[in-house]
């Protein structure tokens, strides 16, 4: 499946919408394990919202640390105020939304509010940091925009600077100036994040200036104004604040900004073709690239390497495909013949929404990817190296490998990540107590740890550690082998033959009285029966490729012809009894992994789709109820499931209608006599 994430090529596929563009990502077997740090005050926008996705604990959306050396984090709320968290104790810092007064706007759209906070990285000595909010209301006819902006506009982003008295202070005293207000020609899509480089020094071009993520409002899904270098919006600007010579004198135009000596382009752009560039980030203590987490409109959200001047492609292109406005499908189509002449960037990972078929087509698809950050902390040595991002709506943490996010190349894989909190697997719909809607984001102190933070209860957790599910202690007890047929007992002894080194299932089985379950398999009785187990074993299906359904399984956890697991490798994902972890307990199987998706009625990827030989490893942690299953040797497991049905039992090899064989056979655990 990731040939699919090769380089993009004009290609002769049919000109048709692509109905599934990207594999959904796979498990990475890696958990996060999260520290509660803190929980912020409930806040809500003003007036009540309509849109119940505005009714959250609260609006919190980003933390960092103040580049000042206190260890004070910041943590902004949309709903308008700014907090300190000083060694565990937090205050508002900033009462923005208060400041501002009446005009400032909160209440309608996702976007709306308090966006964003960034310090000045000489915030100890000059006291300066920069904030993003939206305003309506009176603003609109008695405030202009300084760059251009839409006659119809319904909100404006503006970026004030706020100079503090005392750097040191707990709570914000001092002056502030606006430096730059925009129109927006809807309630989305506005000024997202702000930033400076990190990675700059003084000596630097970029230190001090101040990249901004300004959306396309709203209208690139029908309008070409993210490809227009004369608008700001669906751009990132880059200004210098303590420059005077932008259009209103209250801010700078670098003069290594890419476009400023293009006749009819605004000098403020530095990257063009946007949607919804939600956050950016830089690879602090390794390759010092700028990463963006882009959000698409109906099929794919991408994560893109920004250079300068690049044009990532909307609204031509959504992630590595053609988007074509007006199309009733809001689809994605494959690249013109041409495309190579229009030199877009293209993403170095991605992730598309897995739309249901029953769903409307340009409907809300409920996705939306939060950018993150390369991880180059030393505290969790198994998370060096690798972007770690997420999917806001559902909670869902991701990551790919940094060094194999490389533009002109095919893009990085992206696995999904397990959490953990208090020792136990959980996931974050059940940390934040909400089944529908997680807002998931990201945090970042200056040593590089990462934070994890949700709107759906307000609260702050730090990544404290990294684990390997399923990675308990096997025990020293071992079985290798197990050709000989004294050491196996059939369900149907008749249908099974036992030469050499090999166990063959010769004959299908057929359905037997009682339970739903495999029809046919064999319990391995030479040695003991195991708890905690790690089996490994080559597999091969022996029904022709041409017949559908095919099947075989490996048995663990076996106490009785009704009470057992089993692990089922098919050719197949689509429908419920297939490719999947499963128990059987005086009832009929019941499917336990996580790769099922219900919905959309898909599993793992199939596992066994030819009659080559395959390598199966099945780990079962009898404490835990840990189960992975992993295959050819791949360092990822290909199916998960938590389970404690059963603690202990023997293992074996099987199928429900097929045919097929096992040899290389060891099974390694903790013996139960």
């Amino acid at each position: 499946m990731i040939s699919a994430l090769l380089v993009p090529v004009a290609s002769a596929q049919p000109d048709v919408p692509i109905a599934d563009p990207l594999p959904t990502p796979g498990t990475s077997g890696i958990g996060l394990e999260l520290t509660e740090v803190a929980q912020l005050p409930e806040s809500k926008p003003v007036p009540p919202p309509t849109d119940s996705r505005l009714r959250r604990y609260n609006r919190i959306n980003y933390l960092g640390e103040i580049p000042d050396g206190s260890g004070r984090l910041f943590v902004p709320d949309m709903n308008g105020k700014l907090y300190l968290l000083d060694n565990g104790v937090q205050h508002a810092f900033l009462d923005l939304g208060a400041l501002v007064g009446a005009d400032f706007h909160s209440h309608r759209g996702l976007g709306s509010g308090f966006g964003f906070a960034a310090f000045h990285p000489n915030f100890r000595r000059n006291g300066k940091f920069y904030t993003v909010h939206t305003e309506a209301g009176a603003a609109l006819t008695s405030k202009k925009p300084d760059l251009p902006s839409p006659p119809d506009m319904v909100v404006q982003g503006v970026i004030t600077e706020w100079t503090a008295s005392d750097p040191r202070s707990d709570v914000f005293s001092g002056t502030r100036r606006e430096i730059l207000r925009v129109g927006y020609a809807s309630f989305i899509h506005g000024f997202q994040e702000i930033g400076f480089n990190p990675t700059a020094r003084w000596w630097d071009e970029d230190f001090g200036l101040l990249y901004v993520a300004s959306g396309d409002g709203g209208i690139g899904v029908s309008s070409t104004v993210p490809q227009d270098l004369a608008l700001p919006q669906g751009k990132i600007l880059r200004i210098d604040p303590a420059g005077r010579n932008g259009v209103n004198g209250q801010y700078g135009i670098p003069r290594s900004n890419p476009f400023v000596s293009r006749s009819g382009a605004l000098g403020e752009i530095y990257a063009y073709g946007m949607r919804d560039p939600y956050r950016f980030s830089w690879d602090s203590g390794g390759s010092h690239k700028m990463f963006l987490g882009h959000i698409g409109e109906k099929a794919v959200d991408s994560v893109y390497e920004v250079r300068k001047g690049a044009n990532l492609g909307w609204s031509e292109r959504e992630g590595l495909w053609e988007f074509r406005r007006g199309d009733p499908s809001c689809g994605v189509f494959p690249l013109p013949a041409d495309d190579a002449e229009y030199g877009f960037t293209y993403p170095v990972t991605a992730f598309d929404h897995n739309r249901l078929a029953s769903s409307r087509p340009c409907a809300d698809s409920g996705n939306a990817l939060m950018g993150g950050f390369v991880y180059r902390g030393w505290k969790i040595p198994a998370l060096r190296g690798k972007y770690i991002y997420g999917e806001g709506v559902k909670g869902l943490v991701y990551y790919a490998e940094e060094r194999e996010m490389r533009l002109g190349r095919p893009m990085a894989a992206t696995r999904e990540m397990m959490v953990y909190a208090g020792g136990q697997l959980t996931t974050l719909k059940a940390l934040v107590n909400d089944p529908n809607r997680v807002d998931l984001r990201f945090g970042q102190d200056a040593a590089g740890e990462l934070y994890v933070l949700a709107k759906a209860n307000g609260k702050v957790w730090k990544v404290t550690g990294a684990r390997t599910f399923a990675s308990c202690r096997s025990g020293h007890d071992f079985v290798v082998g197990g050709g000989s047929a004294r050491w196996w007992e059939p369900v149907t002894p008749a249908l099974w033959q036992f030469p050499g080194r090999e166990v063959v299932l010769a004959q299908p089985g057929v359905a037997r009285p009682g339970p739903r379950r495999p029809f046919e398999y064999a319990v391995l009785r030479k040695g003991p029966a195991f708890g905690s187990v790690q089996i490994d074993a080559s597999v091969r299906l022996d029904t022709p490729v041409s017949e559908s359904n095919r099947d075989v399984i490996i048995v663990f956890g076996h106490r009785s012809d009704t009470e057992f697991y089993y692990a089922h490798l098919s050719s197949d994902n689509k429908i419920y009894p297939h490719n999947g972890i499963f128990v059987v307990n005086n009832a009929d199987r019941l499917r336990l992994d996580h790769q099922w998706d219900a919905a959309r009625s898909v599993g793992a990827p199939p596992a066994v789709s030819d009659t080559a030989w395959h390598r199966v490893r099945v780990r079962h942690c009898a404490g835990s109820g840990e189960i992975a299953v992993y295959l050819d040797g791949s360092p990822f497991p290909l199916m998960t499931a938590v389970d404690r049905t059963f603690s202990s039992g023997r293992v074996g090899f099987g199928s429900f209608d097929n045919i097929g064989r096992m040899r290389d056979l060891r099974v390694h655990g903790e013996g139960v006599r």
